[in-house]
């Protein structure tokens, strides 16, 4: 089965966990991508220190939108 990664949210490391915790309690598998810290790591800089994504598999955007939606109105 192919997955396609889709970014849903970016934001501060506190709200990207707290929606990441919300997907996985309907079921929905997600990914968190922080650049800065990878590069941080790495020996080298880039990335936003703020700006921290978070992926889903495509096919769960229609279970998981309404509730990205509504977090993202309540935390943005």
């Amino acid at each position: 089965m192919e997955t396609n990664l889709i970014n849903v949210y970016t934001g501060s490391e506190v709200t990207v966990h707290l929606l990441k915790g919300e997907l996985e309690k309907i079921g929905v598998a997600s990914i968190i991508k922080d650049k800065f810290r990878s590069g941080i790591t790495a020996g080298f800089g880039t990335g936003v220190p703020s700006a921290i994504d978070l992926f889903i598999d495509e096919n769960d955007l229609e279970k998981a939108k309404p509730l990205i939606e509504e977090f993202k109105r309540v935390n943005d």
